[in-house]
């Protein structure tokens, strides 16, 4: 029994390796794609792209671990029941629930890996994808503003600096034409300035000093001195693609997602916010704890097929992961949109998954699992028969 249990393990661990690798390596080059505006806007080297992808792995590795869970556990019964090797360990007195220890070990273990993400990683992963791609669009602007040129790049807005530092973003002789809001604008003049990014908001801030502005408005003309002034410019209007915004829920940290008073104050300002944050905790659970919900649910599925193809076999645990995943997103949007109790929306496929499984194990054990390939293949035969006598 040992051996048989630290064989599963091997087997699980090397198809679950090998599971994660492939399929991050297809959702990185699929958000290569999508980020491919950015990755030019910025003209970002080698070095940096691989930086950034590494900093999103964390937010994938925690979605694909549980479809790699399920795959690594599938693919095992699966070449087990194909190879007759369920059907010799039967006929030698092991019974299913014997062969359960190892799957459900390994299934504990990426549970508690997907913890660690979640607790951890996640938000370690995306802040650092912020502030890098923040920190590289402020340097990058503070070469678009040059000095003594007239800089036209931000609709409906032209800056000039007499002096610019490129390294700290210090500015000196600072003008700054604004046209952005309807039939208005605003020249602002200032000796001192500074370029900077709010991190949180995800936006460029011309900070300027000790000047004054001009609004016209109206054939009307107002004048108004201050210490400071700041000019908010999104990153999109500076470089195409690079549009990060506020901060998300997906980027909080534990402390962040449990601060209920935040949370209270975002009720009466932004009730979607504040849902967003509900929905995002429950998820910080839900995904890990689905490897061991889909560890249980594949088991007798993959007992029930003889004879099918490795390739077959992993279209089919995709297909049933797409559909668990179908029903999960669909809670987690009715949970932010506050038509169904988060509680309720992101639980539900768990719950459902797993009674199933645990259905499904207990008619496995009993061998009144049907099987499905044999089925297939005696309907075939049957029209087969049926087509040749006709």
């Amino acid at each position: 029994m040992n051996l048989l249990q630290r064989r599963l393990l091997l087997e699980h661990g090397k198809t679950f390796f090998l599971s994660m690798a492939v399929l991050l390596l297809f959702i990185l080059m699929g958000r290569a794609l999508q980020l491919r505006d950015m990755l030019l806007g910025l003209e970002l080297n080698i070095w940096d792209t691989l930086r950034l992808f590494g900093y999103l792995s964390p937010f994938f590795l925690l979605i694909i671990c549980p479809i790699a869970c399920m795959l690594s556990v599938f693919l095992t019964f699966l070449r087990m029941s194909t190879d007759r090797e369920l059907v010799a360990l039967k006929a030698g007195g092991v019974s299913l629930y014997q062969m359960l220890p190892a799957s459900l070990f390994f299934s504990v273990l990426c549970a508690l890996f997907g913890f660690w993400i979640s607790l951890y990683w996640q938000a370690w992963g995306m802040g650092n994808f912020r502030s890098e791609v923040l920190n590289i669009a402020s340097s990058s602007a503070r070469v678009v503003v040059q000095p003594g040129v007239f800089n036209k790049d931000v609709p409906n807005m032209v800056m000039f600096a007499r002096k610019v530092d490129p390294v700290s973003g210090t500015m000196a002789g600072v003008m700054v034409e604004d046209r952005r809001a309807k039939d208005t604008t605003m020249t602002i003049l200032a000796p001192d300035g500074s370029l900077d990014a709010d991190y949180e908001n995800g936006e460029i801030i011309f900070l300027l000093k000790n000047g004054r502005s001009y609004t016209e408005k109206d054939n009307a003309l107002s004048i108004m001195g201050f210490q400071e002034y700041a000019v908010r410019l999104s990153f999109d209007s500076l470089f195409q693609g690079v549009d990060m915004g506020p901060v998300k829920p997906k980027e909080y940290t534990w402390q962040r997602l449990y601060d209920k008073e935040n949370e209270r104050a975002l009720q009466k300002t932004d009730p979607r916010m504040a849902r967003k944050i509900v929905v995002e905790r429950h998820k910080r659970f839900v995904f890990p704890l689905a490897c061991v919900v889909l560890c249980i649910f594949v088991i007798p599925i993959a007992t029930s097929f003889q004879g099918l193809k490795q390739q077959t076999g992993v279209l089919m645990a995709l297909l049933l992961f797409l559909v668990y995943y179908s029903l999960l997103m669909l809670g987690i949007s009715l949970g932010e949109s506050g038509d169904l109790a988060p509680t309720i929306g992101l639980w539900v496929p768990n719950v459902v998954f797993l009674l199933l499984g645990l259905y499904g194990m207990r008619l496995a054990a009993q061998e009144r699992m049907p099987r499905i390939t044999e089925y297939w293949n005696s309907r075939r035969s049957g029209r087969k028969k049926k087509e040749d006598k006709a």
